[in-house]
Parts: C-alpha cells; sequence; structure tokens
C-alpha cells in the first residue's frame, strides 16, 4: 500500500514540474516586454491628414461636362411644387422659366419668404448651386422644405438645364494660371557677362602706359 501511495505522490510531483517547467518556456518564447502605461493594439495609419479636405471639381468644370438630359431627369424632384415651362404657372413654388440671372427672390406674384428675400444679388450659377445644395443653410428661415442635392454632377447638370430655359446666361470659365513672377527674363542674366566685359575694356584704357628709357 505504501509503494502504491509513493507512486502516485511521484506521477502527480512529475506532472506538476513537467506544467511548471512547459509553462516557463512558453512565457519566455512568448513574453514582450511592453513599457509601463503603453497600450497594446494596431497602428492604423489616416489616410489623410486631418484637415484636409479632398478637393473635387470645381463648378466650371462640371458646367462644361454637364449633361443637360440629365438634368431634365433630376428637375423631376422639384415637379411637385415648379413649373419651368414658359408662363407657366406658380404652384407651391415659383415658375422657374428663365430663372438664371434674375434677382433672388423678385418675380413678380410671388410670396417670397423674408429670409429668402433678404438674401439678394442674382441667381448666379453659384447662388443658384448652393441654393439648391440645402436650401435652409442658404436661406435660414425660408418657406421652401426641400432638403436639397448633395451630388455635385447632378446640380451642375440641373443647372445647365435650368438655363437653357429662358436663361442662356454665359457658362463659368476656369481661373486664368497666373505666371511665375519669380522668373527673370534670359536677355538680362546673358547682358551682365558683355558689360563686365565692356568695364575691363574701358579700365584698361584708362591705364597709364609706361614708356621704356632710352638705352
Amino acid at each position: 500500500m505504501s509503494d502504491t501511495n509513493n507512486t502516485i505522490a511521484g506521477w502527480v510531483l512529475g506532472a506538476g514540474i513537467v506544467a511548471l517547467g512547459s509553462y516557463i518556456i512558453t512565457d519566455t518564447i512568448f513574453h514582450a516586454d511592453i513599457p509601463e502605461g503603453d497600450k497594446v493594439g494596431y497602428i492604423i495609419e489616416d489616410e489623410a491628414p486631418a484637415g484636409e479636405a479632398e478637393v473635387g471639381p470645381t463648378m466650371a468644370t462640371l458646367l462644361a461636362s454637364a449633361d443637360e438630359s440629365k438634368g431634365e431627369n433630376v428637375f423631376k424632384k422639384c415637379v411637385a411644387c415648379h413649373t419651368i415651362n414658359s408662363g407657366g404657372a406658380d404652384g407651391i413654388g415659383p415658375n422657374l422659366y428663365a430663372v438664371m440671372g434674375r434677382q433672388i427672390g423678385a418675380a413678380g406674384g410671388f410670396a417670397y419668404s423674408d429670409a429668402l428675400k433678404s438674401v439678394g444679388g442674382a441667381w448666379t450659377w453659384e447662388q443658384m448651386d448652393a441654393w439648391i445644395e440645402s436650401p435652409k443653410k442658404f436661406a435660414n428661415g425660408t418657406k421652401m422644405t426641400f432638403a436639397g442635392i448633395g451630388k455635385a454632377e447632378d446640380r451642375a447638370a440641373l443647372l445647365v438645364y435650368m438655363n437653357g430655359q429662358g436663361s442662356n446666361i454665359p457658362l463659368l470659365e476656369e481661373p486664368a494660371i497666373e505666371a511665375d513672377a519669380e522668373a527673370e527674363p534670359t536677355e538680362n542674366v546673358e547682358a551682365v557677362p558683355e558689360a563686365a566685359e565692356g568695364q575691363v575694356e574701358e579700365v584698361t584704357a584708362e591705364l597709364p602706359v609706361e614708356e621704356t628709357p632710352a638705352a
């Protein structure tokens, strides 16, 4: 009986030693020193630095490539409130025939909100684009409940279509790129050596010539 107990105790002790040894070996292999206060995780690089927004095509570029037939399709979002044919009746919103270039909130016979009338100026490409993108942002307090059109390409197509309905104001032009003001004409650079050479000749001519005494 004593031999049996000793055998069992030996097996238990041996198993404990093996388990402890396995733990030590595993901890040594997979252990990594992590400075105190540091967090464990993965580093994910930002796609773009904070504060740098993506710059899309200019309004002039979008208008130049806009599809008027697509704009007519986009205008279907507006027909619940507006007509755009010549002599069309006002609805919830005013008739939009020849609206581009017209004074904002000034078409006769329609009761515009004070918020829109207070904007002033004319319906330029930029003004109409901002209005269609977000009416409430453009004229806070406007009666127009339309949420707006977020996609710039759709707005450009709609503007071109609206412009073709009795307005026909000129499209925007891309701003001219100014030449580098720091560049200097090459002829000025080439003239410097010639001037220097001429000065040397003048100085040489003015130097006194020493006469050699006769022998």
